[in-house]
């Protein structure tokens, strides 16, 4: 299994953010094919210190880093890709990785 994981900074209006995330956002990467699962955090992300500079975190997952590659190569992985701009202005932070059992 691979895993993409978004940390999302946290923008100047967490509202609009939020808003503009929920309608256009996730109906665009919820298509890139071979997205197998897609979870996003609740409430604020923490460290085990306190607060973090995250406003959100998503995790998508993918049979293989194969697939996961070949996802966000599609046209709709790239669509998703683009639209991060449109409401993440503060930035994101990517991390892809294969996982295993342990």
């Amino acid at each position: 299994m691979a895993k993409l994981v978004v940390l999302y900074k946290t923008p100047a209006d967490p509202a609009a953010f939020d808003a503009h995330y929920a309608a256009t956002h996730i109906p665009l990467a919820r298509k890139i094919p071979g997205l197998t699962r897609y979870e996003i955090s609740t409430g604020p992300v923490a460290t085990p210190q306190g607060p973090s500079p995250y406003h959100l975190a998503a995790v998508l997952s993918f049979d293989s880093f194969d697939a996961l590659r070949a996802g966000l190569g599609s046209p709709e992985g790239r669509a998703a890709a683009e639209d991060v701009g449109n409401f993440a202005q503060a930035g994101a932070d990517l991390l892809l990785f294969d996982t295993k059992d342990v």
